[in-house]
Protein backbone atom coordinates (compact mmCIF):
# COMPACT_ATOMS: atom_id res chain seq x y z
CA UNK A 1 0.00 0.00 0.00
CA UNK A 2 1.46 3.33 -1.05
CA UNK A 3 1.65 6.42 1.13
CA UNK A 4 0.28 8.72 -1.60
CA UNK A 5 -3.33 7.93 -0.73
CA UNK A 6 -4.90 8.03 2.74
CA UNK A 7 -4.95 4.68 4.50
CA UNK A 8 -8.34 3.73 5.97
CA UNK A 9 -9.14 0.85 8.32
CA UNK A 10 -12.71 -0.47 7.98
CA UNK A 11 -14.45 -2.74 10.47
CA UNK A 12 -17.89 -3.44 12.01
CA UNK A 13 -19.76 -5.67 14.45
CA UNK A 14 -22.39 -7.17 12.14
CA UNK A 15 -19.85 -9.39 10.39
CA UNK A 16 -17.69 -9.27 7.29
CA UNK A 17 -20.57 -10.05 4.91
CA UNK A 18 -23.12 -7.61 6.36
CA UNK A 19 -24.63 -5.18 3.83
CA UNK A 20 -23.65 -2.23 6.02
CA UNK A 21 -19.91 -2.83 5.84
CA UNK A 22 -20.21 -3.54 2.12
CA UNK A 23 -21.82 -0.10 1.72
CA UNK A 24 -19.03 1.55 3.73
CA UNK A 25 -16.38 -0.18 1.65
CA UNK A 26 -18.01 1.22 -1.50
CA UNK A 27 -17.70 4.72 -0.06
CA UNK A 28 -13.95 4.58 0.60
CA UNK A 29 -12.54 2.07 -1.88
CA UNK A 30 -11.78 4.70 -4.54
CA UNK A 31 -10.57 7.46 -2.21
CA UNK A 32 -7.94 5.58 -0.19
CA UNK A 33 -5.87 2.50 0.37
CA UNK A 34 -8.23 0.31 2.36
CA UNK A 35 -7.74 -2.52 4.83
CA UNK A 36 -10.93 -4.25 5.94
CA UNK A 37 -11.03 -6.59 8.91
CA UNK A 38 -14.31 -7.61 10.51
CA UNK A 39 -15.71 -10.46 12.61
CA UNK A 40 -16.46 -13.68 10.75
CA UNK A 41 -19.88 -13.75 12.44
CA UNK A 42 -22.23 -11.14 13.98
CA UNK A 43 -20.87 -9.59 17.19
CA UNK A 44 -23.56 -7.05 18.06
CA UNK A 45 -23.73 -5.92 21.67
CA UNK A 46 -20.18 -7.05 22.43
CA UNK A 47 -19.16 -3.62 23.66
CA UNK A 48 -15.41 -3.38 24.27
CA UNK A 49 -14.94 -7.12 24.74
CA UNK A 50 -11.59 -8.65 23.81
CA UNK A 51 -10.53 -12.27 23.39
CA UNK A 52 -8.13 -13.43 26.11
CA UNK A 53 -9.08 -17.05 26.84
CA UNK A 54 -8.84 -18.47 23.33
CA UNK A 55 -6.89 -17.96 20.13
CA UNK A 56 -7.63 -15.46 17.39
CA UNK A 57 -7.64 -16.52 13.76
CA UNK A 58 -7.77 -14.38 10.64
CA UNK A 59 -8.53 -15.36 7.07
CA UNK A 60 -7.45 -13.20 4.13
CA UNK A 61 -10.30 -12.86 1.64
CA UNK A 62 -8.90 -10.26 -0.78
CA UNK A 63 -5.29 -9.28 -1.47
CA UNK A 64 -4.99 -6.43 -3.96
CA UNK A 65 -2.44 -3.62 -4.18
CA UNK A 66 -4.73 -0.95 -2.72
CA UNK A 67 -7.36 -3.12 -1.06
CA UNK A 68 -7.02 -5.95 1.44
CA UNK A 69 -9.78 -7.75 3.30
CA UNK A 70 -9.76 -10.15 6.26
CA UNK A 71 -12.24 -11.93 8.48
CA UNK A 72 -11.43 -12.44 12.14
CA UNK A 73 -12.69 -14.97 14.67
CA UNK A 74 -12.77 -12.33 17.43
CA UNK A 75 -14.69 -9.24 18.47
CA UNK A 76 -14.75 -5.83 16.77
CA UNK A 77 -12.10 -4.56 19.20
CA UNK A 78 -9.97 -7.62 18.46
CA UNK A 79 -10.21 -6.69 14.78
CA UNK A 80 -8.79 -3.21 15.38
CA UNK A 81 -6.05 -4.54 17.67
CA UNK A 82 -4.87 -7.18 15.20
CA UNK A 83 -5.02 -4.70 12.31
CA UNK A 84 -2.88 -2.16 14.14
CA UNK A 85 -0.39 -4.69 15.49
CA UNK A 86 -0.10 -7.19 12.63
CA UNK A 87 -1.71 -6.14 9.36
CA UNK A 88 -1.36 -2.43 8.69
CA UNK A 89 1.85 -1.12 7.08
CA UNK A 90 1.54 2.12 9.08
CA UNK A 91 -0.88 3.93 11.33
CA UNK A 92 -4.02 4.58 9.28
CA UNK A 93 -5.33 8.06 8.63
CA UNK A 94 -8.82 6.97 9.64
CA UNK A 95 -10.66 4.08 11.29
CA UNK A 96 -14.32 3.70 10.34
CA UNK A 97 -16.78 1.22 11.81
CA UNK A 98 -20.19 0.24 10.45
CA UNK A 99 -22.49 0.94 8.84
CA UNK A 100 -24.36 -0.68 11.73
CA UNK A 101 -27.82 -2.17 11.28
CA UNK A 102 -29.70 -0.21 13.96
CA UNK A 103 -29.23 2.90 16.07
CA UNK A 104 -26.31 3.37 18.44
CA UNK A 105 -27.55 6.65 19.88
CA UNK A 106 -27.68 7.61 23.56
CA UNK A 107 -26.77 4.87 26.08
CA UNK A 108 -26.41 2.32 23.28
CA UNK A 109 -22.89 3.64 22.71
CA UNK A 110 -21.87 1.69 25.84
CA UNK A 111 -23.01 -1.68 24.48
CA UNK A 112 -22.21 -1.17 20.81
CA UNK A 113 -19.54 -3.27 19.16
CA UNK A 114 -19.60 -0.81 16.28
CA UNK A 115 -18.70 2.10 18.52
CA UNK A 116 -16.25 0.10 20.61
CA UNK A 117 -14.23 -0.56 17.46
CA UNK A 118 -14.18 3.19 16.81
CA UNK A 119 -13.20 3.83 20.45
CA UNK A 120 -10.36 1.33 20.13
CA UNK A 121 -9.14 3.18 17.06
CA UNK A 122 -9.28 6.37 19.10
CA UNK A 123 -7.25 4.74 21.89
CA UNK A 124 -4.62 4.02 19.23
CA UNK A 125 -4.61 7.76 18.33
CA UNK A 126 -6.36 7.11 15.02
CA UNK A 127 -9.18 9.52 14.03
CA UNK A 128 -12.21 7.24 14.22
CA UNK A 129 -15.91 7.26 13.33
CA UNK A 130 -18.73 4.83 14.02
CA UNK A 131 -21.66 4.91 11.58
CA UNK A 132 -25.13 3.50 12.29
CA UNK A 133 -28.37 3.46 10.31
CA UNK A 134 -31.60 3.49 12.30
CA UNK A 135 -32.88 0.36 10.60
CA UNK A 136 -32.32 -3.17 11.93
CA UNK A 137 -33.49 -4.95 8.78
CA UNK A 138 -31.01 -7.00 6.74
CA UNK A 139 -32.54 -5.51 3.58
CA UNK A 140 -32.07 -1.91 4.83
CA UNK A 141 -31.34 0.71 2.16
CA UNK A 142 -27.89 2.23 2.78
CA UNK A 143 -27.85 4.73 -0.11
CA UNK A 144 -28.49 7.79 2.08
CA UNK A 145 -26.02 6.52 4.69
CA UNK A 146 -23.33 6.16 2.04
CA UNK A 147 -23.72 9.80 1.04
CA UNK A 148 -23.60 10.95 4.65
CA UNK A 149 -20.54 8.79 5.35
CA UNK A 150 -18.73 10.10 2.26
CA UNK A 151 -19.20 13.72 3.36
CA UNK A 152 -18.08 13.11 6.94
CA UNK A 153 -15.12 10.94 5.97
CA UNK A 154 -13.86 13.62 3.57
CA UNK A 155 -14.15 16.28 6.30
CA UNK A 156 -12.31 14.22 8.92
CA UNK A 157 -9.55 13.22 6.49
CA UNK A 158 -9.07 16.93 5.82
CA UNK A 159 -9.33 18.19 9.42
CA UNK A 160 -8.64 15.12 11.65
CA UNK A 161 -10.10 15.01 15.20
CA UNK A 162 -8.91 16.14 18.62
CA UNK A 163 -6.81 13.60 20.53
CA UNK A 164 -8.93 11.17 22.52
CA UNK A 165 -12.18 11.89 20.65
CA UNK A 166 -14.10 9.79 18.13
CA UNK A 167 -17.48 10.36 16.50
CA UNK A 168 -20.74 8.48 16.98
CA UNK A 169 -22.81 9.10 13.83
CA UNK A 170 -26.44 7.94 13.59
CA UNK A 171 -28.48 8.31 10.43
CA UNK A 172 -32.30 8.35 10.23
CA UNK A 173 -33.91 5.70 8.05
CA UNK A 174 -35.10 8.09 5.34
CA UNK A 175 -34.04 9.11 1.84
CA UNK A 176 -31.08 11.47 1.57
CA UNK A 177 -33.08 14.40 0.18
CA UNK A 178 -35.46 14.20 3.15
CA UNK A 179 -32.70 14.67 5.71
CA UNK A 180 -32.81 18.07 7.40
CA UNK A 181 -29.04 18.22 7.83
CA UNK A 182 -26.44 17.29 10.42
CA UNK A 183 -26.65 18.15 14.13
CA UNK A 184 -23.65 18.12 16.44
CA UNK A 185 -25.26 16.78 19.62
CA UNK A 186 -24.80 15.50 23.11
CA UNK A 187 -25.80 12.00 24.14
CA UNK A 188 -29.41 11.87 25.36
CA UNK A 189 -30.20 10.65 28.87
CA UNK A 190 -32.04 7.46 28.02
CA UNK A 191 -31.99 3.80 28.97
CA UNK A 192 -33.52 0.41 28.39
CA UNK A 193 -36.36 -0.81 30.59
CA UNK A 194 -35.36 -4.44 30.52
CA UNK A 195 -36.91 -7.76 31.40
CA UNK A 196 -35.54 -11.29 31.38
CA UNK A 197 -38.13 -13.54 29.78
CA UNK A 198 -37.84 -16.89 31.59
CA UNK A 199 -38.65 -20.06 29.64
CA UNK A 200 -38.14 -23.79 30.08
CA UNK A 201 -36.09 -26.12 27.91
CA UNK A 202 -37.23 -29.73 27.17
CA UNK A 203 -35.38 -30.87 30.31
CA UNK A 204 -37.39 -28.48 32.47
CA UNK A 205 -34.44 -26.17 33.14
CA UNK A 206 -34.85 -22.39 32.97
CA UNK A 207 -33.28 -20.23 30.28
CA UNK A 208 -33.69 -16.53 29.63
CA UNK A 209 -34.17 -14.07 26.76
CA UNK A 210 -33.23 -10.44 27.41
CA UNK A 211 -35.98 -8.12 26.22
CA UNK A 212 -36.55 -4.42 26.72
CA UNK A 213 -38.04 -1.14 25.60
CA UNK A 214 -35.86 1.90 24.92
CA UNK A 215 -36.99 4.94 26.92
CA UNK A 216 -35.82 8.51 26.28
CA UNK A 217 -36.03 10.58 29.48
CA UNK A 218 -34.34 13.62 27.94
CA UNK A 219 -36.47 16.40 26.42
CA UNK A 220 -33.54 18.58 25.37
CA UNK A 221 -33.36 19.80 21.79
CA UNK A 222 -29.58 19.40 21.69
CA UNK A 223 -29.52 15.59 21.95
CA UNK A 224 -28.96 12.80 19.46
CA UNK A 225 -32.45 11.42 20.10
CA UNK A 226 -34.03 14.80 19.28
CA UNK A 227 -31.95 15.10 16.13
CA UNK A 228 -32.94 11.65 14.87
CA UNK A 229 -36.62 12.21 15.69
CA UNK A 230 -36.48 15.40 13.65
CA UNK A 231 -34.77 13.80 10.66
CA UNK A 232 -31.26 15.09 11.28
CA UNK A 233 -28.08 13.03 11.21
CA UNK A 234 -26.75 13.06 14.78
CA UNK A 235 -23.01 13.44 15.40
CA UNK A 236 -21.88 12.98 19.01
CA UNK A 237 -18.21 13.45 19.94
CA UNK A 238 -17.24 10.62 22.29
CA UNK A 239 -14.32 11.06 24.69
CA UNK A 240 -12.30 8.06 25.85
CA UNK A 241 -11.47 9.73 29.19
CA UNK A 242 -14.14 8.37 31.55
CA UNK A 243 -13.11 10.68 34.39
CA UNK A 244 -16.00 12.69 35.83
CA UNK A 245 -13.84 15.80 36.17
CA UNK A 246 -16.67 17.89 37.65
CA UNK A 247 -16.93 15.43 40.56
CA UNK A 248 -13.30 15.71 41.69
CA UNK A 249 -13.86 18.91 43.78
CA UNK A 250 -16.91 17.28 45.43
CA UNK A 251 -14.93 14.21 46.42
CA UNK A 252 -12.00 16.31 47.69
CA UNK A 253 -14.39 18.20 49.99
CA UNK A 254 -15.36 14.89 51.61
CA UNK A 255 -11.83 14.76 53.01
CA UNK A 256 -11.54 11.00 52.56
CA UNK A 257 -8.60 9.62 54.54
CA UNK A 258 -7.23 6.22 55.48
Amino acid sequence: MENKKPLILVTNDDGIYAPGIRALIEVVKDMADVLVIAPDKPQSGMGHAITINSTLRINQLVNEEHYKEYSCSGTPVDCVKIAVNKLLPRKPDLCISGINHGSNSSINVIYSGTMSAAVEGCIESIPSIGFSLCNYAVEANFEASKKVAAKLIAKILQNSLPEGVCLNVNIPNIEFDKLNGIKICRQAKANWEEELDERKDPMGKSYYWLTGVFKNYDHGTDTDEWALANQFVSVVPVHIDFTAHHTIPFLKKMDIEL
